[in-house]
């Protein structure tokens, strides 16, 4: 019968390990002076080589001829507990094993003298899987136990183990083993095999086993199975992946803001039967490697990615911004996080995308300030528009604004030919503001959006607002407020919503603006202080 390769090529002895050099070490040198403890505990991810090393120990202890600190790997004894005759070496499986009555046979069991080896090994693996009980009567042999006994107990969740179990327990911790020394020890394995593995496929393998050796080898299986050369492509397709080519182009799309492009991508891996979750997590993973190429000075060492994906992400890198990276990724993340709880995963993706190539949908602070550094990159640019009128929309197109307001500069007046009669139409709404009353329930309709709105309540600090007849006149000192007034639906209905249930009335909004006086300036808001730096440079501003 044809044997796995991970069973196949498993180590034999501590310097079979690959990457737990900080452990095997110290096992072999207490092995080396006869000083080895009563009581192991191994944690770590899964395929680390917890498991590996608890029978290497094992055998080390119980071998008549070891070779600095190994087992010698000929002996009866040795071949022995490689085949699972010796009966004085017992794997325990906690999760199916894991009721006091197990605990307490393996404690009357330890009491006898060992039968052929010269000491009684107990591994349990899993060993957070054990119950309260069980853990209980383990404590008691662990407390006191005979010479001849040794407890080596695997878990990859140790916060679940009890301090008093911990606590006489020798702990090592495994690493996750880094994708290089999995690349080299692959290529060791299909070179004994008699496959060509190419080293860009071995480090993808590495990548995807995220640190685990047994899953590496296994996926490394499976690609031999296809036939011919273990290339990246081969890897890729064994593994269910969507390419970074697919990943790139995905990501260029959400640069564009091209919502339909992005959807129709979706859709075409889709069809191959790509997993959505999947796919959402390789996004993840590709945004989190482009934020490390903005941040890092050298992303290399962080980054697993072959020499050619390197070079197409770093012009998208240098062509974002980081606060549209992270955003990004945080509308990803709760993607994930979502499907884990849904059937239809694709409609929670579409959803996501919608929204990162739409970030005036949200009123979040991560999409506020990736859209300040979308307007940044235009100033640079120089982008030529007409800007939209500062009204409401259709709804509120007559709220009222003062007459006489100050007259705009000559670059200004072309650019807001568009917006000229749509603001003569507000102005001819109410007229002189003079009969403009303060309206006292400000801080309260504020106290409400502080609930339900953060990002209005914070563009309204400071501001003050008037009343006359159906209108209400916002004096803000921070223009950020407009900006979401006109651009967020869920801006305008807050504020409507928290006046309406502040005075039982549906005002229509407008900004005030006394006659003769400048409309305020904001407290050192950065919107601002970026639009009059353009204007001053003559620079016309798209605002989208």
């Amino acid at each position: 019968m044809y044997q796995a390769l991970y069973r196949k090529y498993r180590p034999r002895t501590f310097d079979d390990v690959v990457g737990q050099s900080h452990i095997t070490r110290t096992l072999q040198n207490e092995v080396k002076t006869g000083k080895t403890a009563h009581a192991y505990l191994f944690t770590g991810s899964r395929g680390t080589g917890k498991t590996t090393c608890s029978k290497i120990l094992a055998k080390a202890v119980n071998c008549p001829h070891t070779q600095d600190g190994n087992p010698c790997g000929e002996c009866e004894i040795c071949r022995g507990i490689d085949d699972g005759t010796v009966m004085d070496v017992l794997e325990i499986d906690a999760a199916s094993n894991n009721g006091v009555d197990n605990i307490r046979q393996l404690r009357e069991d330890a009491y006898f003298a060992p039968g052929q080896a010269k000491y009684r090994v107990y591994i349990i693996d899993e060993t957070h899987m054990l119950s309260t009980g069980a853990f209980n009567a383990l404590l008691k042999i662990m407390e006191e136990p005979p010479p001849h006994v040794l407890f080596i107990l695997a878990t990859t969740e140790v916060h679940k183990v009890p301090a008093t179990i911990l606590s006489r327990c020798q702990r090592f911790d495994f690493r996750r083993i880094g994708s290089e020394d999995i690349a080299g020890y692959l290529e060791k394995i299909a070179q004994k095999e008699g496959v060509v593995l190419e080293h860009s496929a071995g480090l993808l393998i590495g990548k995807l086993a995220d640190g685990g050796m047994r899953d590496a080898v296994s996926l490394l299986d499976l690609c031999i199975s296809h036939g011919g050369s273990v290339t990246a492509e081969v890897v890729a397709q064994a593994a269910g992946l969507a390419g970074s080519g697919h990943l790139l182009a995905l990501a260029k799309a959400f640069a564009e803001k091209n919502t339909a492009s992005s959807l129709e991508q979706i859709g075409t891996l889709h069809d191959k039967s790509m997993d959505m979750e999947r796919l959402c997590g390789d996004l993840v993973a590709f945004y989190r490697d482009l934020m490390l190429l903005k941040t890092v000075e050298k992303p290399e060492r962080l980054i697993v990615a072959l020499p050619e994906e390197m070079e197409e992400m770093k012009p998208l890198a240098k062509r974002l911004s980081l606060s549209q990276i992270l955003y990004t990724l945080s509308v990803l993340q709760e993607a994930q996080n979502r499907m884990s709880r849904t059937a239809n995963r694709r409609t929670e993706l579409e959803m996501s995308v919608v929204r990162i190539c739409n970030p005036a949908m949200d009123s979040s602070a991560d999409s506020i300030l990736a859209r300040l550094e979308d307007l940044e990159a235009a100033v640079r640019r120089g982008v030529l528009a007409d800007p939209p009128a500062l009204s409401e929309g259709r709804a509120d197109e007559e709220a009222p604004v003062a007459k006489g307001g100050p007259k705009p500069e000559k670059q200004e007046a072309v650019l807001a030919t568009q917006a000229e009669p749509a603001a003569k139409t507000v102005v001819s709404a109410l007229g002189d503001l003079s009969e403009a009353q303060p309206f006292g329930a400000w801080q309260e309709v504020l106290g409400r959006l502080l609930k339900t709105n953060p990002p209005l309540f914070a563009a309204l600090k400071n501001s003050d607002a008037y009343e006359k007849g159906d209108f209400m006149l916002i004096d803000a000192k921070n223009d950020l407020f407009f900006k979401l007034i006109r651009e967020n639906e869920f801006a305008k209905d807050s504020l409507r919503d928290a006046l309406l249930a502040q005075t039982g009335r549906r005002y229509r909004l407008g900004p005030y603006r006394p006659q003769g006086q400048s409309p305020a300036k904001p407290e050192a808001d950065p919107l601002e202080t970026l639009l009059r730096s353009a204007k001053t440079a003559g620079i016309p501003v798209e605002e989208k």
